[in-house]
């Protein structure tokens, strides 16, 4: 139970990567300004964010279940909040969906936009209402540079992330009227244990539907290239929790923004994944050298 004084910050997606390192960041405060409720859909997940919390579990940290796909989840956990007060509502909860589109069924795409869009559509709707009532509150969405600039490949991800950009730019003149905050991050390649997994899972996988070009586009091109780009440019979970955002990818952005055509990008993106992979391979090594953790690093205190 928060303290007077403390704003009563709720978290989804806890169990791992940024969701986990936002939760303990905020707990870890020294002025003890945050009560943190985790959630994940499976507690029993819940052992890594225990340790890393360490003391503040139990006090400035603690757990809810809650599955952002279920209206009766969402309410549930909400109505577990005393009086419903909610300051804060960090929406990281997220999934990603990766490789050729002509292999990927509509079931796993609506999955996808099930839990990226739907998921924090149910988690505004759910805590606004209180909000505006109080006059007061702040929501985050955890989005992606993927919702600013298309990415080969990722083409449902890439969409389920477009279409949170555009409700909450929409959504974020309404708030304004009610003295409510709404903040989306957009953080570039990210290193998690999620996204390792799931580059060695779509290495192995077959492709049916697609045509051998494209696997072996999808795997022989994209994969080294995608792996040498979040070597180099890629933060860690602290950077994101810290409020860091990652500058080097801002000059990628704005190749978009550069040609209203968009065919500035399009043709920059095709010539250096299919006609200078290997020149990208050593700019990246280049790139991660200079561009090292301690060149990079700055501490922001949460607020």
């Amino acid at each position: 139970m928060a303290n007077s004084g403390q704003k009563v910050v709720l978290i989804t997606g806890c169990s791992s990567g940024i969701g986990l390192r936002i939760a303990v960041t905020l707990a870890k405060d020294e002025k003890k300004r945050y009560h943190v409720i985790a959630t994940m859909r499976d507690l029993k997940k819940k052992d890594k964010l225990v340790e890393a919390a360490g003391d503040a579990y139990g006090k400035t940290l603690t757990l809810l279940p809650l599955d952002v796909c279920s209206d009766e989840s969402v309410k549930q956990c909400i109505n577990n909040v005393k009086d419903r007060h909610i300051d804060i509502l960090i929406n990281n909860a997220g999934v990603g969906l990766l490789g050729p589109v002509e292999s990927i069924s509509i079931e796993e795409m609506k999955k996808v936009f099930e839990t990226n869009f739907f998921g924090v559509v149910r988690m505004i709707k759910e805590v606004m209402p209180d909000m505006k009532k109080r006059r007061s509150g702040h929501i985050v969405v955890m989005s992606s540079v993927m919702g600013l600039q298309g990415v080969v490949f990722n083409d449902v991800y890439t969409a389920s992330k477009f279409a949170m950009e555009g409700f909450c730019e929409s959504m974020a003149v309404q708030l304004m009227k009610f003295n409510i905050r709404l903040s989306m991050i957009e953080p570039g390649p990210v290193h998690t244990e999620f996204e390792t997994k799931m580059m060695e899972d779509v290495a192995k996988m077959e492709y049916p539907g697609a045509d051998a070009d494209t696997v072996r586009y999808f795997k022989d091109v994209y994969l080294p290239s995608s792996i040498d780009i979040f070597e180099a440019m890629g933060q860690t979970p602290d950077d994101i929790a810290k409020n860091l955002t990652n500058s080097l990818y801002t000059p990628i952005v704005a190749l978009k923004y550069a040609d209203e055509t968009g065919g500035l990008s399009v043709n920059t993106f095709y010539n250096l994944l299919f006609n200078f992979g290997p020149l990208m391979h050593i700019t990246m090594s280049i790139l991660k050298c200079l561009t090292c953790s301690c060149l990079r690093r700055r501490t922001i205190s949460p607020n």
